[in-house]
């Protein structure tokens, strides 16, 4: 049975919000003319993702004013926004301020950025509730939001993965739709490297050498000013802990799994996502895969998924979170149903 109690902080609304333009397989073949739109489809579950022209604040914004308007928010009641995201609007300041400008927040509202990728909305969840618990909070605004401009047009390993998505989560102290359990939480920097853009920060600034193109034996090419991912150390990775957080969490809050009705990770790609179902032997009814027609956008991917599901959500439905990624990050916690979502 759940040890999770019903005083808990928890999430009042959840939105999203998606860019117009459609980027398709088919799409990406008339770039790529030796490849398979319909091997890429089998390999990670993926038929199309979305890309925009906005900028990350503007993107932020456009959720949490879909959010307000389905959900009569006075926007006056927030008390603290917290922004997840890796694809900053300038290297400084932090994009949670101008968001508070764009979406006319209280000049009292805390505001900001957390930089964490496929992790982040759990981590958010997790600050969130902090706040709410501490007593400094009635009202925590979390928004996640992730562009593709770290990409190369070039480079097929990751075109083909990643997408734009963002999502707006309303916490509140009182009266959710959702309490917030328990949470695992962990990290392990050494595996930084591979899954990071290179170039750009103090370590290494910007420069003609990290513009320079190279292509990988595979055709794939990047720049140190682009992403680098090492396919296969991720998938090593996270099959090896994503485990670990889903039962450290399940333990955390007094649970097994047939405790939960339904299962939400950070929606990776196909493969990942199957290979951890097996290992960790869920039914796939309920185990969520949706990745079709957005693509994994990161710290979205999680808020995504459950909005997709949610709505099927019965009073006393345990929904187990876990994400994992960049980092290396990864977290997890389990979320209450209790009441169905307005």
């Amino acid at each position: 049975m759940s040890a999770l109690q019903d005083t808990q902080p928890g999430i009042e609304a959840i939105e999203y919000w998606l860019p117009a333009q459609v980027v398709t397989n088919e799409d990406l073949a008339r770039e790529f003319c030796d490849w398979d739109p319909q091997k890429a489809w089998r390999a990670t579950g993926i038929r199309e993702r979305r890309v925009g022209p906005e900028p990350a604040s503007d993107m932020a914004v456009q959720a949490a004013e879909k959010l307000f308007s389905l959900h009569s928010v006075d926007r006056s009641s927030i008390d603290f926004l917290l922004l997840v995201t890796q694809s900053r609007d300038y290297p400084m300041p932090a994009t949670a301020c101008i968001v508070q400008d764009k979406l006319g927040l209280p000049t009292s509202c805390g505001a900001l950025d957390l930089t964490l990728g496929c992790s982040g909305y759990v981590y958010g969840l997790f600050m969130a509730k902090a706040l709410l618990a501490s007593g400094g909070c009635r009202r925590v605004l979390l928004l996640t939001v992730e562009k593709i401009s770290h990409l190369h047009p070039a480079d097929r390993s990751t075109r083909v993965l990643l997408g734009e998505g963002a999502s707006a989560t309303l916490l509140s102290a009182s009266d959710p739709i959702a309490s917030i359990g328990n949470f695992d939480l962990g990290t392990d920097g050494r595996g930084y490297a591979n899954l990071f853009v290179p170039a750009g920060g103090t370590a290494l600034p910007h420069s003609p050498e990290t513009a320079r193109s190279i292509a990988d034996p595979a055709g794939n090419v990047r720049s140190q000013d682009t992403l680098f991912m090492d396919g296969m150390e991720i998938f090593s990775f996270s099959v090896r802990e994503a485990p670990k957080t889903f039962r450290a969490a399940l333990e955390k809050n007094g649970m097994t799994k047939e405790d939960v009705a339904l299962f939400v990770f950070h929606q990776a790609n196909r493969m990942i996502l199957e290979t951890l179902r097996a290992k960790l032997d869920i039914d796939p009814s309920r185990f969520c895969i949706d990745l079709e027609r957005v693509g994994n956008t990161s710290s979205s991917s999680i808020p995504i998924a459950l909005r997709d599901r949610m709505d099927a959500l019965r009073p006393g439905d345990n929904v187990l979170l876990c994400g994992f990624g960049i980092g290396y990050s990864w977290g997890s916690t389990v979320l209450k149903w209790r009441r169905s979502h307005d």
